[in-house]
């Protein structure tokens, strides 16, 4: 008899998901304990480098306390061309729907920062890599639309690789879209802050995300319209040392102001207190 088989019999053995709790620093290649980058939220305590992070962190980090409401949740894009490359469009948005909770690449909603009373929408990179289409563009706009209504501050976080392909010239229409409506914020005079996070690229950056009052950056984050590899191939000449990226762009006046995570919310009161009339 094999006493190692009935041993074995005997017992259940049940697969536990080992949960990775190291990440490596993508700028100077630290391995960091994520309990303490995600107290750190999430920068390299090493080098500063700042981890791409989705939309609820940065409600969680800007808003007070129980003043978050959300509004716009229910829009959903639709696949109004019956795209399809790899994927159908239809199967992606619902892949990402089930993957992040989201029904699109943009939250919105009413909150408090330091008591004084903003619209903020939030752009999330994991969701289609952040790509402008429809739906992003009219929770925008109804965002702008709002801030207007109740005379309050409006605040974008971007995050995005630009317009969403899969729906053409839908996607495209957003950017004049969006900017005429900012165009109606301007004229109420109220303020606009546009806050660029790792990255900020294409129709998003040619619209909304360059129109702010006061545009703040995440240090070393990507912020361009066309990405470095394609200017360089079009171009056929070397590109400047951090071109495209936050600290290049400060330098050449795009950017006012490089903010780290941890003086981000302190840096928009004081920009709020200042601009806003109550």
């Amino acid at each position: 008899m094999n006493w190692l088989k009935v041993i074995k019999k005997g017992f259940k053995f049940e697969k536990k998901e080992v949960k990775n709790v190291w990440t490596k620093c993508e700028k100077c290649g630290e391995i960091l304990y994520n309990p303490t980058l995600e107290k750190n939220l999430w920068v390299c305590p090493k080098c500063g480098y700042h981890f791409r992070v989705n939309s609820n962190f940065y409600i969680k980090l800007l808003a007070d306390e129980g003043t978050w409401e959300e509004f716009g949740a229910n829009i959903e894009s639709i696949d109004f061309l019956k795209f399809k490359d790899k994927k159908k469009y239809s199967d992606r948005l619902k892949t990402y729907k089930e993957k992040t909770g989201k029904n699109d690449a943009v939250t919105t909603g009413e909150c408090k920062i330091n008591s004084i009373p903003v619209i903020l929408a939030v752009m999330d990179f994991s969701f289609m890599g952040g790509s402008m289409g429809s739906v992003v563009g009219e929770k925008i706009k109804r965002a702008i639309q709002r801030a207007i209504d109740k005379y309050i501050p409006l605040i974008i976080i971007s995050a995005s690789g630009g317009a969403r392909m899969q729906e053409s010239i839908m996607s495209l229409m957003q950017m004049a879209k969006t900017s005429a409506y900012l165009a109606k914020l301007s004229e109420k005079r109220l303020p606009f802050i546009s806050i660029l996070t790792h990255p900020t690229t294409g129709g998003v950056t040619a619209s909304y995300a360059s129109l702010g009052d006061v545009i703040l950056a995440e240090p070393g984050a990507l912020i361009g319209f066309a990405g470095p590899r394609v200017i360089k191939e079009t171009i056929k000449q070397e590109l400047p040392k951090g071109f495209q990226r936050s600290e290049f762009l400060l330098e050449h006046g795009f950017v006012d102001k490089i903010v780290d995570r941890h003086q981000l919310k302190d840096t928009v009161t004081k920009l709020l207190e200042y601009m806003y009339n109550r």
